[in-house]
């Protein structure tokens, strides 16, 4: 379970500043509703924000329910994808980024939005990570 939950952390923090993929809202409900009587018992006088309430269900991960756990397992595992997914996209279109998206700031998808402004300029492999990794 601590490999479950730090890769959780880990992910949440390479995330962070990235726009909300789809499937990000509707997985921090489904935790929070898996979770909710965990993070009532033993989380309630944790503020929530900036990665607290995971870090509390950290703390206490030997007690957490089984809906709780299988929930976060679940949860780190499109964290890993969608992870994995920036990081195909960012090395295949390394070029692109530095050349046509450098004064971009990141964050808010504010990159992938350079890059599709720019799609008639960008290179085949760059095309085709967007393509196999962006849903529309």
């Amino acid at each position: 379970m601590k490999h479950i939950i730090r890769s959780l952390l880990i992910a949440s923090g390479l995330l962070t500043g990235f726009q909300a993929t789809a499937q990000e809202s509707p997985l921090i409900d489904a935790l929070v509703e898996a979770c909710d009587a965990d993070i009532k018992q033993y989380c309630s006088q944790v503020t929530p924000g900036e990665g607290r309430l995971l870090h509390c269900a950290a703390a206490h991960e030997d007690k957490l329910s089984s809906q709780c756990t299988y929930a976060l397992y679940q949860a780190a595992s499109l964290l890993e994808q969608v992870a994995v997914a920036i990081a195909y996209v960012a090395e295949s279109c390394e070029t692109e980024i530095t050349t046509m998206c450098r004064d971009v700031p990141i964050g808010e998808g504010r990159i992938l939005g350079c890059l599709e402004e720019n799609d008639a300029k960008l290179g085949e492999s760059c095309k085709t990570a967007i393509t196999q990794t962006v849903a529309e």
